[in-house]
């Protein structure tokens, strides 16, 4: 199930992702660029925010609010919807995520809280109930799931065990996959003194992700107006040649495992 606008336009391959540092000029420079998607974890990304608040009114039924929670009682989540909506102007979001589910999470109380977002669904308060989950088995779980519309998660050039079976399950399921940390944070884009050709580009790691069949749209969280300038080269950009796809996957393997944290190597 394809995402859309309120007005039937598909998402954008590139959604802008928001963090604190975020310049809300951002906003602008997206909208005019060809990014019409947003997505923020919470209500800290001010200046995006303001930005979009201020957009919004005029263009609200072209473009594609997506946002969550981390929150697990069914009042935290309902007020992390509602102030959104509030902080926004808006009756609606179009996606809203469950973030985050892990392992150890009871099971139970998840199908409640999607449960109580399809209920908001029903309201009109979201259009799309989504969840996000690091852990692989977790997330073709959540793919395999009914209840969820689409789907969050990580896919880079060195973190691809998503093909394995979290990808078969969204393609299945027809569930669409946003991919976020398309740049494994950054840093492979510093190249690495096993690798002997260029270290990729931000929008190579856009257009690698995006290359997947499963993965509907890729985010990109800009630290500046250059950076996102850059990245909408990608809205323009070919599909990548099988040699550039081989390339990019055999330095995924060199540099695989070189960043510090459970998050690198606990989830392939």
């Amino acid at each position: 199930m394809p995402l859309t606008t309120l007005s039937g336009q598909p998402s954008s391959r590139l959604a802008l992702g928001a963090h604190p540092q975020t310049p809300g000029a951002c906003v602008d420079v997206a909208l005019a660029g060809g990014i019409h998607s947003f997505f923020f974890y919470d209500r800290h990304a001010a200046a995006v925010l303001e930005a979009l608040a201020t957009a919004l009114p005029s263009r609200r039924d072209d473009t594609l609010l997506i946002t969550g929670t981390e929150e697990r009682d069914i009042k935290g989540v309902q007020n992390d919807l509602d102030a959104i909506r509030k902080r926004l102007g808006v009756d609606t979001v179009d996606a809203f995520l469950l973030l985050y589910v892990a392992p150890g999470e009871d099971i139970g109380d998840v199908d409640r809280l999607l449960d109580h977002l399809h209920e908001q669904r029903e309201a009109g308060a979201l259009r799309y109930v989504g969840a996000s989950a690091h852990d692989r088995k977790q997330a073709e779980r959540l793919a395999r799931d009914p209840r969820v519309d689409v789907q969050m998660h990580r896919y880079n050039m060195a973190h691809r065990g998503a093909e394995k079976a979290v990808f078969p399950a969204a393609l299945e399921s027809d569930t669409p996959v946003i991919a976020f940390t398309c740049t494994r944070w950054g840093t492979l884009l510093a190249g690495h003194e096993e690798w002997e050709g260029p270290a990729p580009s931000a929008p190579d790691c856009y257009r690698f992700a995006l290359a997947h069949p499963a993965v509907e749209l890729a985010l990109t969280a800009p630290h500046s107006v250059g950076e996102l300038q850059q990245n909408l080269a990608v809205l323009d950009a070919p599909a990548p040649t099988p040699d550039e796809m081989a390339a990019w996957r055999a330095y995924g393997d060199i540099v695989y495992g070189g960043v510090p944290g459970e998050f690198e190597t606990s989830w392939p």
